[in-house]
């Protein structure tokens, strides 16, 4: 089963078990796939009926299988892309001589398809590495390659979205500046309402499609931008604090979204996001790059000269909330090879020793009576750099 076959059959099950708002999105980014303006007119069509009938429940499931049915058909003849690494690193150092601080050395590679967090707390240089990545900034020292083609520095920048976490004003509504994006980038007239139509739809715009620059919130203005920059057909998207004024809801949504148009089997990208939403990003991506001081860690590095410990490889960690008080836990928890417990911002860091496992932790929790309010294994997790 190839990378299409696994997602058509999970698209099924949303079916199945009637998730059309997630079923609704991946079908248009099916359309998109197939590149084929019948199959664009076909998908705007059944999301005008979708508007109009709603709970007609019966009707709506045949209309999907219907539809995801002549998807299927179109884009099992394609071939998946094989993916490849879009952009890599080596010992990449940028340094600023006022302020003293300095970033790197960064070692990084990017693949189609794969999304990469960046995390830290302000300051400590996300920015500034998304800005080396997309050409803004020039390194010091160090190499960065990009693996695809292109013609000079300006094809380069069209292939490499950067996209700030504050954007800049602009005018008219929103449907007019996608269809000048568009018609800028390459849409022949004939097809470039039917793609701004489709994008604004699987980024949840449409109601907002004939609102301005002030009419929206930052939230919307954000996927504005991100609906602008896909019409560019980038390679590579660097997106600066995409969770920044959004709502818990409205960021797993928008992180799900970013997860779906990287993994695209015919159309991949790389995206690089940059957040303070540590459990989010982690959960959405496929590596992680956590920064403080501008180094970068890793949760496995050994301790040296230059370097701050880090808790040994084979420890359980694991952040929780009790009512119980530090004290009163640490009696309990170290009879159970507890190697140190923590009190940070609310929640308890406890670490143990020897072969432990989540398991272990819930067991002793269960026996003593522990009141658990919350509880996250963070053995491999960046969190662990976060505790004070």
């Amino acid at each position: 089963m190839n990378e299409f076959e696994r997602q058509y059959a999970e698209l099924l099950n949303f079916l199945k078990f009637e998730d059309f708002e997630v079923l609704t999105k991946r079908i248009i980014d099916l359309t998109l796939d197939t590149e084929d303006k019948n199959h664009y007119q076909k998908t705007l069509t059944f999301l005008d009926w979708l508007d109009e009938n709603k709970h007609k429940l019966s009707v709506k499931k045949e209309k999907y299988h219907e539809i995801l049915s002549e998807l299927y058909a179109a884009l099992s003849v394609k071939k998946p892309i094989e993916k490849s690494i879009l952009v890599s690193a080596t010992d990449l150092t940028k340094t600023y001589g006022p302020s003293g601080f300095a970033l790197g050395p960064i070692n990084l590679q990017l693949k189609q398809g794969d999304i990469l967090g960046l995390v830290g707390e302000n300051g400590n240089g996300k920015t500034t590495l998304l800005r080396l990545l997309c050409g803004e900034l020039h390194t010091v020292s160090g190499g960065l390659h990009y693996h695809f083609d292109y013609t000079d520095s300006y094809d380069l920048r069209t292939k490499l979205v950067y996209i700030p976490q504050r954007t800049d004003t602009w005018y008219g509504s929103m449907f007019e500046n996608l269809l000048f994006a568009g018609a800028s980038y390459g849409y022949k007239p004939e097809e470039n309402e039917l793609i701004v139509n489709l994008v604004i739809a699987r980024l949840g715009l449409r109601k907002f499609r004939k609102h301005s620059w002030k009419s929206l919130s930052s939230g919307y203005k954000m996927r504005f931008e991100l609906a602008r920059m896909l019409l560019r057909k980038p390679q590579i998207l660097l997106i600066d604090e995409p969770l920044a004024n959004l709502d818990i809801i409205a960021q797993q949504t928008i992180l799900e979204d970013f997860r779906a148009i990287a993994k695209s089997p015919f159309r991949p990208l790389g995206i690089v996001l940059s957040s303070q939403q540590l459990y989010e990003v982690e959960k959405t991506s496929d590596q992680v790059i956590f920064l403080k001081n501008g180094v970068p860690k890793n949760l496995h590095q050994n301790q040296d000269s230059h370097r701050e410990p880090v808790v040994a490889e084979n420890c359980l960690v694991i952040e929780f909330e009790s009512s119980w008080s530090q004290s009163e836990l640490a009696e309990v928890l170290s009879k159970h090879n507890l190697t140190a417990i923590q009190f940070n911002g609310g929640t308890y860091i406890a670490t143990f020793s020897g072969d432990m496992i989540i398991h272990d932790f819930l067991k002793i929790a269960i026996q003593n009576s522990i009141p658990l309010l919350y509880f996250r294994d963070i053995s491999n997790s960046t969190r662990r750099f976060f505790v004070s």
